[in-house]
């Protein structure tokens, strides 16, 4: 059976949207792909060059194993075939920062070949995108056109930078599935630690291919957006391009397939030019660099390696701490997240670990834009409130104050309840005293509850009020229970 949910209505009629996304995604290494220079982000321009970078004459590039090694740990993380023989070849084209006058990439034997990623969806689905392949190439340096108002300027830092271009199949049919297929692909890398996926410095970004089509119908021709740096911009750029098209389709007039740009500012797409075919760029093989042979026990020995994925950690998840597929996606969404849960989790209540982790902690992170790896609360000092809670020794109430406490302040929680009077009242004499007081005190709410049930919870609220919230909240609902006849 077709399936109609993506389908975007037109003027006349239903359109069907086909992209296919090719992200660069830049090998942590830390040399380039052919040279000794540092790839360190954030150096003075042109500090990080080496002479085959440079393209000065008689330089030859030399293979750096290492990033080898990551892309084929990268295709075995994405169920790729991997292929033992690959090439590197010259892709000649001019632009002012690129000094060889030409790029060294992989065009016929990539290092990689198919696979598939499993993309998990808001509304709980999942949707399979293909891999095409994945191939090795070096990166261009950066054009500077700010720094003086009559010239631009070159940074070679980036030149020759080992990069990944990850090519899917044109699977993805609607801007969200687009979005959701590039979380996952960067949640791989970065649990695999082949690329840290920091789109905000360039490390990550994606050519965005679009087209659209009558269902059932031919493919359409399609557009490519170039190097968009952000997931929500991948997204904005493929909904005004969906539009754009169809608008043009309906209209009478005809797609060009062109290179566009994505303006964030705007949120529309631009013409830059005329779409280049692969012939255009005169591939032909590197005469300085020998095909790439791999040895199958190169191949075995990084596959065993491998540490746990995204898709097994959330399976294992589910099976180990009974999680909702909802919450083991969430934490497994950062490999660091995903530990610490693990970490708050041993030993203990599961779900409300879970719960803490994802509402408390994840939410106070956000706001002070704060990571993991630097936020205050460690997980020992987490799972100390967890442990206070599932002991009875304080409220959930009770268990948000000592967290923020925790945050601001550091600490052991079990010696901050005991130093600031935090415990809970679990007395139930304690609890009938405070009881009887408010049951005296509102006689017109004792008979109302009598014929409307639900007015407990106010007194539980009066309870709780009366005791500063340390009250036992299940020992406070039993003697109400008991009191009123409810």
């Amino acid at each position: 059976m077709t399936d109609t949910s993506n389908y975007v209505q037109g003027a006349t009629g239903d359109w069907e949207v086909v992209i296919g996304l090719e992200v660069h995604a830049q090998v942590t290494s830390n040399s380039k792909l052919f040279s000794g220079a540092s790839t360190e982000f954030g150096g003075e321009p042109n500090d990080h060059v080496s002479l085959v970078d440079a393209a000065m004459p008689g330089m030859l590039p030399v293979i750096n194993e290492a990033c080898v090694a990551q892309a084929v740990r990268t295709g075995l993380g994405l169920k790729s075939e991997i292929n033992l023989f690959s090439r590197f070849d010259r892709k000649n084209y001019f632009y002012p920062d690129l000094p060889q006058g030409y790029q060294i990439s992989q065009f016929q034997y990539p290092i990689v070949g198919e696979g598939v990623v499993i993309v998990d969806l808001k509304d709980g689905s999942s949707h399979e995108v293909g891999i095409e392949r994945l191939h090795l190439e070096q990166d261009a340096g950066k054009s500077l056109h700010d720094q003086h108002p009559d010239y631009s300027y070159v940074d070679f830092n980036r030149t020759g930078v080992a990069l990944m271009e990850i090519v899917s199949k044109p699977d993805i049919r609607s801007s969200e599935q687009a979005k959701a297929y590039v979380t996952k692909l960067r949640t791989i890398l970065r649990y695999l630690g082949t690329c840290d996926g920091n789109m905000e410095q360039g490390s990550m970004r994606a050519d965005v291919n679009v087209s659209v089509r009558r269902p059932g119908e031919e493919l359409g021709t399609r557009t490519e957006t170039k190097n968009v740096n952000s997931i929500r911009f991948i997204g904005q750029a493929i909904d005004y391009e969906v539009g754009r098209q169809i608008d043009v389709l309906e209209d009478g007039g005809k797609i060009d397939q062109e290179t566009r740009l994505f303006d964030p500012k705007s949120g529309v797409t631009k013409s830059m030019r005329s779409k280049e075919e692969a012939h255009d760029y005169r591939y032909f093989p590197c005469p300085d660099l020998l095909p790439l042979e791999l040895e199958q026990s190169f191949v075995d020995k990084l596959k065993a390696d491998l540490p746990e994925l995204p898709d097994e950690k959330k399976e294992r998840l589910i099976k180990d701490y009974s999680l909702t597929p909802y919450d083991a996606g969430v934490l497994v969404s950062d490999r660091a997240s995903a530990d610490f849960f693990e970490a708050v989790a041993k030993g203990r209540d599961a779900k409300l670990a879970a719960n803490w982790v994802i509402n408390e902690y994840f939410a106070r992170i956000k706001k002070d834009e704060k990571t993991v790896e630097d936020s205050p609360v460690s997980a020992d000092q987490l799972g100390g409130i967890v442990d206070l809670i599932s002991k009875g020794d304080i409220s959930g109430k009770i268990g948000k104050e000592l967290f923020e406490i925790v945050w601001e302040e550091g600490g052991d929680p079990a010696e901050i309840v005991e130093a600031r009077g935090m415990k809970q009242v679990t007395d139930t004499g304690a609890i009938e005293k405070i009881v009887d007081d408010i049951i005296a005190a509102n006689p017109g709410q004792v008979e109302a509850v009598k014929d409307r049930p639900q007015l407990l919870g106010w007194f539980v609220g009066q309870v709780m009020k009366e005791s500063k919230g340390k009250a036992n909240p299940q020992a406070v609902n039993a003697i109400l229970k008991e009191k009123l006849g409810v």
